[in-house]
């Protein structure tokens, strides 16, 4: 029935981008509409920019003024930014920051007011956005910190493997400093309960990478395995956590040894996002767990040498479309499941899913 479609929040990003092109581009087979009913937080003038220049006019949005009026049976549109909003195809500017910026605000609004039901969020320049409003390294910490969730985690999810960071937008001299027993134990503690809760993994197995090459070598090059990493996860493991390692990343990358676990934590940003990139950068889709709502964005960036050639790949905003109705629907049945105890230990006995 129509009414029991999830509502998709998209907000258009850099307008500078790729945004609106993996978004049309996502939009235009309508079998997406049997599955949900999108609402794009941006600009009808911004996005007919772009239908003309990826040739792609026969695609049509639906403009509306509130979620409330959203047709199910149409990709509908929300305009969010003054009519005076200019496209400089490739360029960082001002303006595109502002606009991505009102986009995000008005998504969130209508999620918090229960009129959208998950956001995925197009990509953002992450240096224009900056303003009074919006202080923060990226999309992952401007919703936790609108929900007020203190205890997050970015997560890369693809078909293949799931990796999560410690640490994230940082600079790579912070990294050490920033690296704790207790931070590694938190993060620990949201990827088992997103792997149990949104992916609906039984009894999920998590791999902990190394800081150090070869994981240190017992201390020879560098004691933080010893001293922070390791402590985090025998705590975690006396919680129930099955958490293992820490592994030496290179290692455990190359041989395949990832396609054991149900995911990964990594210690820095490009420790976990490069193998990830280079296994599934078109496909990828990026999540920010331990939020009380369902976020998710493509892999990719705002891409600008693409903006306006109509060859960006859609396949990453696709899938960060799929994988947030999957979970959306997932965290629902377990918290159904929960609710009935009977039923709970029903699918703890078989170890099903």
């Amino acid at each position: 029935m129509e009414q029991h479609k999830v509502r998709v929040g998209i907000t258009h990003g850099d307008i500078n981008g790729i945004g609106y092109e993996v978004i049309i581009k996502a939009l235009t087979d309508t079998r997406i509409l049997e599955m949900c009913t999108p609402i794009v937080y941006g600009s009808p003038k911004v996005a007919a920019y772009y239908r003309k220049a990826i040739d792609s006019e026969t695609f049509t949005f639906n403009n509306i003024i509130t979620a409330k009026e959203a047709n199910p049976k149409r990709v509908n549109i929300i305009n969010c930014v003054s009519e005076e909003v200019r496209v400089e195809l490739g360029k960082s500017t001002k303006q595109a920051g502002e606009a991505a910026l009102a986009a995000l605000e008005a998504a969130v609004r209508d999620l918090k007011a229960g009129l959208i039901d998950l956001v995925v969020t197009a990509p953002i320049n992450k240096e224009n956005i900056q303003s009074e409003k919006f202080s923060f390294p990226g999309h992952t910490e401007y919703f936790s910190n609108a929900f007020g969730t203190r205890n997050y985690l970015m997560l890369m999810v693809s078909d293949i493997l799931k990796i999560g960071v410690v640490t994230g937008h940082i600079p790579v001299s912070q990294i050490v400093a920033s690296l704790t027993k207790e931070k590694i134990l938190s993060n620990l503690r949201v990827l088992n309960k997103t792997l149990l809760e949104d992916f609906s993994v039984h009894k999920p197995r998590i791999a902990v990478l190394g800081l150090n090459p070869h994981a240190g070598d017992r201390g020879l090059l560098g004691d933080e395995e010893e001293r922070i990493i390791l402590p985090a996860i025998r705590q975690a493991f006396d919680e129930g956590i099955i958490a293992l390692g820490p592994f030496a990343a290179d290692g455990y990358f190359g041989s395949g040894e990832f396609k054991k676990f149900d995911a990964t934590l990594a210690m820095y940003h490009d420790q976990g996002l490069i193998p990830f990139k280079s296994i599934a950068f078109e496909s990828g889709v990026n999540y920010t767990a331990g939020l009380p709502v369902i976020r998710t964005s493509p892999g990719h960036g705002t891409a600008y040498g693409l903006a306006g050639t109509g060859t960006a790949s859609e396949e990453s905003f696709r899938n960060a479309m799929y994988l947030a109705i999957d979970l959306f629907e997932n965290r629902k049945l377990y918290k159904e499941l929960t609710q009935n105890p009977l039923q709970r230990h029903e699918i703890d006995r078989t170890g099903g899913e």
